[in-house]
């Protein structure tokens, strides 16, 4: 699904406003990897204009609520103060536009990149943890009673829904292993289920020079553990290059459990906030794999959703940053591959490698700068996809070889690289490799740092 029928609708826009409307610059929005987002404007025979946008699902997608749940469980949440875009009606059946909703378009700022340096919203960034925390607060008091029916998915309920994803995935995942193992040793212990938004992060926000104007992006709401929206704000992938500031790249830990205290949220424990965080790393990690593999599966073709599935060993690195401090600190440097240059191809230079580099560079310096909004945003990506294969091309070898080296020592078997972490995996998983964990760790921390030198050269040194 990816055209949205102008004449269907506008006839369920009319049918909503009761008058004749013809739908005008309908455009689908940068973004929405796994929901379609479309702004457009509905315009009445008096010339009356209605700013509106349209959210719906291009298919089904595990975690996600259905948009008539998104719905509701957005005019519960207006009813109770917290600052949402004001929906308009659900989609039916008989309108021919699928699963989805139109709500009123509120305008602002979307994308993190530029809340977090453009001049415009230096004063937002000012307000934006303190504004965060009063609407988290908000959230979380919204009577239970006036939502939908919900899923409740605690700690341990989110803990056996990821173990299932792993399995349904089928790849090999020694990290997040090793996290689930560590995770659920240590699982807070429940608590009366409030709504969670699910993806309370900057990304999610719409922002103005003044600061927070709505939260977008519902569809992973449920029933749990208030302190899991806090958490997933802190995540690093979430903070967009200012790794200084925890919260969404704008704003302290300390300052954001202040501010949700003051504003009638709970205290919070840092090691329970801690917990969370590191299991909302784990959990965007494995996001990023479902995505990937919905690629990859044909449902959605997305040079996004391809990209996604290399941005996974930046999350493990996360995870284990949290997780073995000691062991990333103490870690050995990780040898720097040297290309090989001996020629492996009868094919004349240029060599694949460098003619990616030629595409690489095209696709940055002509196309990206000509095109704006999903178009410049997916052209990026796809410069950042050919800089991957590029890396892969020359280094992956040379990367791979001391890798596999130690996977053999440790496993004590042969085998292909692939066929090696995944024998890590299952003995993580297993417990065989339990009296080893050290072993286990330094191995992990290996099989990380190699695929991040080709995902994202210089992730780990920030």
């Amino acid at each position: 699904m990816s055209r949205v029928d102008e004449a269907a609708l506008a006839a369920a826009t009319s049918r909503w406003l009761g008058a004749p409307v013809d739908v005008v610059d309908l455009h689908r929005l940068s973004g929405g990897a796994s929901r379609e987002t479309w702004s457009f404007d509905a315009v009445e025979p008096s010339g009356t204009r209605h700013a509106l946008v349209l959210r719906r699902d291009p298919s089904a997608a595990v975690g996600n609520s259905a948009r008539a749940t998104e719905f509701e469980v957005l005019r519960a949440a207006g009813v109770g103060g917290v600052a949402v875009p004001e929906v308009a009606y659900l989609l039916d059946a008989a309108d021919g536009l699928g699963d989805g909703f139109v709500m009123l378009r509120v305008e602002g700022e979307t994308i993190p990149r530029r809340i977090l340096r453009d001049d415009e919203y230096e004063q937002a960034r000012g307000a934006l943890t303190e504004q965060l925390a009063a609407q988290a607060a908000l959230v979380h008091a919204v009577p239970t009673a006036s939502l939908p029916e919900m899923p409740v998915l605690g700690a341990r309920e989110q803990l056996d829904q990821y173990r299932g994803i792993i399995d349904g995935i089928g790849e090999p995942q020694p990290v997040f292993e090793l996290g689930l193992r560590r995770l659920a040793a240590t699982a807070p212990d429940a608590t009366e289920p409030r709504l969670v938004h699910g993806d309370f992060r900057n990304g999610n926000l719409v922002v103005g020079p003044e600061g927070l104007r709505v939260l977008l992006d519902w569809e992973l709401s449920h029933l749990g553990d208030p302190v899991e929206d806090l958490a997933w704000c802190c995540v690093r992938s979430w903070r967009f290059g200012n790794d200084d500031l925890p919260v969404g790249g704008f704003g302290t830990v300390d300052a954001l459990l202040a501010a949700y205290a003051a504003a009638g949220g709970a205290t919070v424990d840092p090691a329970h906030l801690g917990w969370w965080e590191a299991f909302g790393t784990l959990k965007w990690g494995l996001i990023c794999a479902i995505q990937a593999h919905t690629h990859l599966g044909g449902f959605v073709r997305s040079v996004e959703l391809a990209t996604l599935g290399r941005r996974i060993a930046e999350t493990e690195w996360d995870l284990l940053v949290l997780l073995v401090p000691d062991a990333v600190a103490t870690a050995a440097p990780f040898r720097d591959p040297v290309a090989d240059a001996t020629p492996r191809s009868l094919q004349d230079r240029p060599s694949a490698a460098e003619l990616l580099e030629a595409v690489r560079e095209f696709v940055e310096q002509d196309v990206q700068p000509a095109l704006e909004g999903r178009g410049g945003f997916h052209a990026r990506v796809a410069a950042n996809a050919l800089g991957i294969v590029e890396r892969e091309l020359v280094l992956g070898p040379s990367v791979d070889a001391p890798v596999v080296a130690r996977l053999t020592t440790l496993l004590g078997r042969d085998g292909s690289p692939r066929e090696l972490v995944t024998a890590l995996a299952a003995g993580i998983r297993d417990g065989s490799l339990k009296d080893r964990d050290d072993d286990v760790v330094a191995a992990v921390l290996d099989v990380v740092r190699a695929k991040l030198v080709i995902a994202n050269p210089h992730y780990a040194e920030t």
